[in-house]
């Protein structure tokens, strides 16, 4: 078993400092983006220097990755279990993520930013988002499915379709956020995609080309 960490004063004030570089990590590769923002950057703003903070994470890299697992303790931070939920309570945290995102911005951008450099060739953070929408990507169609079994509803493509498009919907939204946080509402357009996707699936109309005239 690995040793417990005792709970002294020293342990507490690194794991104080440590928070403190999360945040400011947070700030800079939101702001500068992970390329051009760097440890010296990080460590101005704590008030350490470049080797204070690769005492506390090692390397920019471990940093990067623990910015963003830092980014998802704060989308489970309202939950109990600290558990995703299944069925209609999924969707329900997802629409409460959009709203505490508004409380957020620094986060936000971050992990804007970071997605979508993930793209790029060689990014420390590719694998942590290939596996963070498969991950979701199965969690929301996990979810679409309990509701499908309770409305009869068995269409497979339709269902991965949808789960692909809450995610995206949502992504793209925190964008416009960022751009235009005085037009677009976080919260109020999330709720209201989310909402359509989900009765699109239960409950299908026309598609969109009966509507030509």
């Amino acid at each position: 078993m690995p040793k417990a960490t005792q709970d002294t004063p020293r342990t507490r004030a690194a794991q104080h400092k440590r928070i403190e570089i999360l945040n400011a990590a947070v700030e800079i590769f939101g702001s500068k983006g992970s390329t051009n923002g760097t440890l010296a950057d990080v460590a101005e703003q704590v008030g350490l220097t470049h080797a204070g903070v690769l005492h506390h994470f090692g390397s920019k890299q471990r940093l990067l990755l623990e910015v963003l697992a830092y980014r998802d303790q704060a989308d489970v931070a309202d939950l109990d279990d600290k558990h995703i939920p299944g069925g209609l309570e999924l969707f329900l945290h997802l629409v409460r993520t959009a709203f505490a995102n508004e409380r957020r911005p620094g986060i936000v951008q971050a992990y804007t930013v970071l997605s979508s450099e993930s793209v790029t060739d060689d990014h420390p953070g590719r694998e942590y988002f290939e596996d963070r929408y498969i991950t979701l990507r199965r969690e929301v169609t996990e979810a679409f499915e309990v509701l499908c079994r309770a409305e009869g509803v068995t269409d497979s493509d339709t269902i991965a379709h949808a789960a692909a498009a809450i995610l995206a919907v949502m992504d793209g939204l925190q964008l416009q956020w960022l751009l235009h946080p005085e037009i677009v509402d976080l919260g109020e357009s999330s709720e209201f995609a989310i909402t359509a996707i989900v009765n699109g699936v239960l409950h299908p109309g026309p598609p969109l080309e009966s509507y030509r005239r």
